[in-house]
């Protein structure tokens, strides 16, 4: 299985680092291809130019190569801070460029965007990995979750992938050494069984 791993971080000491290398080990582990992108470390451009919606647009290399990242993944994992509700703008802007028409979704003959779309993403599941500092309690009951909206109807639901997994750890701001340990453990479990292994010896 090839696993997908979008990373939206700017500080490469954060937790959501950490997140995001021990689900990459977890997965190695029982013997998945991963794919690990560092969206701030590859200083994605999030900046969609005008001409780049266009479905025939002709798309600068590094972002044509993560459209057949994302279009060519058994599995997808994004991790990312829960910043005012939303993901970093760096991954809004990945998602505006990367999910594209044709290639993780189409419309039917004849419509021209107002219907249903329909999902052509592969991936069998999704797993979204959120850090906080809100309760989830207040988080759930005050600002109606609005990240589980966003990722599992208005992304990976319109894509296709039905299969799908969130997980939030909070409150990091005041969290111990010995939560964050645990927390690690957590994912990786989490993503081992979210994306079991295809050999039953592993």
């Amino acid at each position: 299985m090839r696993v997908l791993i979008v990373l939206a971080h700017p500080s490469p000491a954060s937790f959501n680092h950490a997140i995001a290398r021990e689900v990459a080990n977890s997965l190695t582990s029982v013997g998945h291809q991963v794919i690990l992108k560092d969206l701030y470390a590859e200083a994605f451009d999030p900046l969609l130019p005008a001409g780049e919606a266009a479905r025939a647009a002709t798309l600068p290399p590094y972002v044509a190569t993560a459209v057949a990242e994302l279009a060519g993944a058994d599995g997808i994992v994004i991790v990312h801070p829960n910043w005012w509700g939303m993901p970093p703008a760096i991954l809004t802007g990945w998602v505006d460029r990367v999910i594209r028409v044709d290639s993780a979704y189409k419309f039917q003959p004849g419509d021209h965007g107002e219907g249903v779309p329909i999902g052509l993403l592969k991936a069998r599941a999704a797993l979204v990995i959120n850090t906080a500092d809100t309760d989830p309690v207040r988080e759930r009951d005050v600002f109606g979750d609005p990240l589980e909206r966003i990722w599992r109807n208005c992304i990976f639901g319109l894509c296709g992938v039905q299969d799908f997994h969130r997980k939030t750890f909070s409150v990091t701001v005041t969290s111990t050494d010995a939560e964050r340990s645990a927390w690690l453990s957590q994912a990786g479990e989490l993503a081992r069984t979210v994306f079991p292994s295809d050999n039953p010896d592993t």
